[in-house]
């Protein structure tokens, strides 16, 4: 463009989960227009769980993504639970969080070792990474190898487990098929210690942003599976008040819907919200830990968020052996009880921040209405503002290191392209 505008576009994302492309439009020393385009076709899961039966919703809802199936098995549970009147305690609520700290693990060494470290260091990918600092890439395969051994042995395989459903489990490990994993978890504890004092050596940009942090908070614990949905601006309330905070609408450049707090505006979710808005809740040895690379809340850099997921992993493996040195085999692996005509309300914290799901059901538990909120559609407004904020510096680099670091402030966020493609209002015209 002349008089100095430019024109920055990506036709394909690398290094993300599905497919997008991004639009910048700099004009003077400030972006004109952002779109963050997601293409990747819409997959109606909410239209074709109509009419299902809601014991099928944990096993349909996992196949929206293959990184995280537990969150979305989770949150769908927790849904049903609410309608039917069930609370899951004790040793089976222990082992769903040591299902989703396995999660946890597998997704952000996947992102943090492959995904994310090779934007800090200059190279094209992981593969390319792997040739000056292999003993780095090494390390996040095993770590990430602890965590889909836990997924494998609770979920019965490493991708779309087939042993979660609504109540608990169809079947309950013992604790000698348990106790195995404690070795390779202790290790893998401490090498996410080493990873992050590596990494946090990387270089950040001074990127700091005042975003409305969202995420679930639990009265005693670093949130998984439950909690109430808070912000760093005020909201506190309950899974069922989502829908009359927050709202999603369309834009014509994405097959992704754009969520936003009502009368408000954008915000974000995720290890960043999470971090800031449940850092009293993690354990005194992983608040320290943090302390040693000088992470703190409030964090607003979201290129710390690579820094974030390894303080998270940490978390999750402490997480995980305290549940396995713990355990005894429950009674039962399930609650089970009748079906009515009800709606349910749930939301589980995925890898990349808040799922919510809620269902409407009839008396014999046929599914009437449902609604999936993935957490990449709830970022991705925010994602475009940060690339608005970026502008200036944008405008400093040259065309290719330009692209670079635009590319590299949306994978800060981890998108999930896949997971925010589910929904598209469809309208036909004839003439």
């Amino acid at each position: 463009m002349s008089n100095g505008d430019r024109i920055i576009r990506v036709n394909y994302l690398a290094r993300v989960e599905g497919e997008g492309s991004l639009l910048i439009k700099l004009k003077g020393d400030q972006a004109a227009e952002v779109q963050l385009g997601i293409f990747e076709p819409p997959r109606f899961f909410e239209a074709f769980l109509r009419g299902r039966a809601h014991r099928e919703v944990p096993d349909i809802t996992s196949r929206i993504c293959g990184i995280c199936p537990v969150a979305y098995m989770m949150s769908a549970c927790h849904a049903m639970e609410d309608a039917l009147g069930i609370r899951v305690t004790g040793q089976l609520r222990a082992l769903r969080r040591l299902l989703y700290a396995g999660e946890w693990v597998e997704s952000h060494a996947l992102h943090v070792f492959f995904l994310h470290a090779p934007d800090f260091l200059g190279y094209p990918d992981g593969f390319a990474m792997a040739k000056e600092h292999g003993e780095w890439i090494r390390k996040g395969l095993r770590i990430k190898k602890a965590g889909n051994a836990i997924v494998a042995l609770l979920g019965g395989r490493e991708i779309h487990p087939v042993n979660v459903r609504i109540g608990g489990f169809y079947r309950a490990p013992t604790r000698a098929e348990l106790e195995p994993l404690l070795p390779e978890l202790r290790w893998a504890r401490e090498a996410c210690t080493e990873s992050l004092m590596w990494m946090s050596t990387f270089s950040f940009p001074s990127l700091e942003r005042d975003y409305e942090f969202v995420a679930l908070r639990h009265d005693e614990e670093y949130p998984f599976c439950e909690g109430r949905v808070v912000s760093s601006k005020g909201l506190d309330l309950p899974l069922c008040e989502f829908d009359a905070h927050f709202e999603e609408e369309q834009v014509p450049y994405s097959n992704a819907l754009h969520a936003r707090v009502r009368e408000r505006g954008a915000y974000l979710c995720g290890p960043l919200a999470r971090f800031n808005l449940n850092f009293d809740r993690l354990s005194p040895e992983i608040q320290a830990l943090a302390a040693k690379v000088g992470l703190g809340a409030p964090c607003r850099n979201p290129f710390k968020n690579i820094l974030v997921r390894l303080i998270e992993m940490a978390h999750a493996f402490e997480q995980a052996i305290s549940v396995i040195e713990r355990y005894e085999l429950p009674a039962e692996p399930c609650v089970s009880a009748p079906t009515r005509a009800s709606t349910g309300f749930g939301g589980t914290e995925a890898p990349r921040g808040l799922l919510y799901h809620r269902y409407q059901l009839d008396d014999e538990g046929t599914i009437l209405d449902a609604k999936i909120v993935a957490p990449t559609s709830q970022n991705q407004k925010t994602i475009e503002e940060d690339l608005f904020a970026l502008a200036p510096e944008l405008l400093q680099l040259p065309h290719e290191d330009a692209t670079r670091r635009a590319e590299q402030a949306i994978r800060n966020h981890d998108p999930c392209i896949s997971c925010a493609t589910h929904f598209l209002k469809l309208r036909v015209e004839q003439a």
